[in-house]
């Protein structure tokens, strides 16, 4: 091989393992989203990729290397709604109703994945660890909502109790799954409960 060469030839090769990588990784949230990263194992992924079991383990020594590969390609291309954007809405009822109609859209868009991993959390270490940012974002979200509420005492509680209610995904699903309400309605809804505490 010629020097002039050398060069084209490992950039090409790096190319080809770049490829291959993002093609397991693609695999694997495919996978996750279809059948639950419980019951997706490394050789389904494999065989979904169309690579070799040593490949796959080339790029992916372990489950827990190749879930944080699944995990930050599905959360590049699914983001969660902003925190920052709710805390600069002064008014806590309009802050609310802005939360909610974000994350609701969110649940919608997302919902087979999040239905897999709530229900694999319980099972797997890998989902139960990278779950668990999803449930401190969630409590910072609580946090950000009770902002500029003037309830003290139990009552403050009972507030904080409600709005986290509505902002879990189980919440969601209830109304705008198994009870067909729309988004909107669910968020007006939640709003009322808020309110009533």
């Amino acid at each position: 091989m010629t020097d002039q060469k050398r060069p084209y030839r490992m950039k090409r090769r790096a190319e080809l393992e770049q490829a291959t990588r993002r093609r397991i990784t693609e695999s694997a949230v495919e996978l996750h989203g279809s059948l639950g990263p419980a019951r997706t194992s490394m050789s389904a992924v494999a065989e979904h990729a169309g690579v070799r079991r040593s490949t796959l383990y080339r790029h992916f020594p372990d489950e827990m290397a190749l879930f944080e590969a699944c995990t930050s390609h599905w959360r590049a291309a699914n983001p969660v709604p902003d925190l920052a954007s709710w805390a600069a809405i002064e008014d806590p009822d309009e802050r609310l109703h802005v939360a909610l109609a974000e994350l609701y859209a969110f649940y919608r868009s997302t919902r087979r994945m999040l239905e897999n991993l709530h229900r694999d959390q319980a099972v797997s270490a890998p989902v139960a660890h990278h779950f668990g940012r999803f449930h401190a974002y969630l409590e910072n979200a609580r946090t950000a909502l009770m902002e500029g509420r003037r309830a003290r005492g139990r009552a403050r509680g009972r507030v904080s109790a409600v709005i986290g209610h509505a902002l879990a995904f189980s919440t969601w699903r209830s109304l705008a799954v198994e009870q067909e309400l729309g988004d909107a309605e669910a968020v007006e809804l939640m709003q009322r409960l808020v309110a009533a505490a």
